[in-house]
């Protein structure tokens, strides 16, 4: 604005006015303009690392020199005529501010207080919502089980075409067992198989979370949706008399992307939950704060992800026994509940 009235004031011929305001703001930049290109010669050296070649002076100057461009700052905005002063206190403020007051951490101390306590804490404190997720998965599985065995023809709703494909109603237990013990795969196509897994059960856990904003009403709906393909499958292998052997086949891997699935979808419950009932805060602020708790969880989930995507692509490939199928998915299953409700740590990561 003081830009536009500036020429607007040129072209009405006002020039004394303009040059005695230009005057002063070349003035106001001259007499401070040291004390900027020290603070900004500090600053410099405190983010390229060089605490060393900073004098004992200078680090105790600079608290006292961000203070005065903060102020430099505050009378520029409302006097100066000069957008490029301005802009450059803007940026030499936002700069000495950080190195003052920002929190600076390496990755591998985030990573410390990620794993080391801050992600389980964020899991316990959304433990309720957990808890909905879980029982709208649960009713989930029930709902498929239910619909397909009262009409099988409820199986191809549920179930894709490209995730089924032998596995379908009417297959003999042979062609089933076929597809939970048959012929292994060359690791390029685990490779392959793993990375596509990976990026379905990405999108599901993200949709589950990402959904929780309306309230977490579409993330239970999806939950259940879910599942209910799962439920159709439990049918169909137990009708054959392998129910034990494709929960240990599903084991494998289920005990890991289900529980980051559940994880998601209790962090979409969550937000969700809290927007509808926010308590004293405004819906925004109670979005804000239950938000940052679920991004810890989520982050986290993208974790269990990945190594759900390793056991589905090469573990479960490679063992075709039960009982070690079993094994190693119950094994997996001890270690995350064991990490999130049993071994607790000092919380180390924000909450709300």
């Amino acid at each position: 604005m003081a830009l536009m009235d500036f020429f607007r004031r040129r072209k009405a011929g006002a020039t004394p006015d303009l040059d005695a305001a230009a005057l002063r703001s070349d003035r106001f930049r001259l007499e401070r303009q040291g004390d900027w290109q020290r603070l900004e010669a500090i600053v410099a050296r405190l983010e390229a690392g060089r605490l060393r070649r900073i004098s004992d002076d200078d680090l105790l100057a600079l608290p006292a020199l961000y203070r005065m461009a903060a102020s430099s700052l505050a009378i520029a905005r409302e006097t100066t005529l000069d957008a490029a002063t301005l802009n450059y206190l803007e940026t030499l403020v936002q700069r000495a501010w950080f190195q003052l007051y920002g929190t600076r951490s390496s990755l591998g101390s985030w990573l410390r207080r990620f794993f080391g306590g801050g992600w389980s804490e964020a899991v316990r404190a959304i433990t309720p919502d957990v808890l909905i997720a879980l029982a709208a998965m649960v009713a989930g599985t029930l709902v498929g089980w239910l619909l397909v065995s009262g009409d099988p023809h409820w199986f191809h709703a549920l179930v894709p075409g490209e995730f089924g494909g032998q596995r379908a109603p009417g297959a003999s237990a042979d062609t089933l067992r076929s597809t939970i013990f048959g012929e292994q795969q060359g690791t390029t196509g685990l490779s392959a198989f793993a990375a596509y897994l990976f990026g379905n059960n990405t999108k599901v856990a993200i949709l589950a979370f990402a959904l929780g904003f309306a309230f977490g009403v579409p993330s239970i709906l999806l939950l259940i949706h879910n599942m209910a393909l799962l439920g159709a499958m439990l049918w169909l292998f137990d009708g054959a008399g392998l129910g034990t052997d494709f929960v240990a086949w599903l084991s494998v891997h289920g005990t890991t992307e289900l529980f980051a699935i559940l994880l998601a979808g209790g962090a979409g419950i969550h937000v969700g939950r809290n927007m509808a009932f926010p308590g004293n805060r405004s819906i925004l602020a109670a979005a804000a704060q239950s938000g940052q708790r679920a991004a810890i969880v989520m982050t986290g989930v993208v974790v269990m992800l990945m190594v759900a995507a390793f056991l589905e692509g090469f573990v479960r490939q490679l063992v075709n026994v039960t009982p070690a199928r079993f094994a190693i998915g119950g094994a997996m299953l001890a270690f995350w509940v064991a990490y999130f409700y049993v071994l607790r740590r000092r919380p180390a990561m924000g909450a709300d």
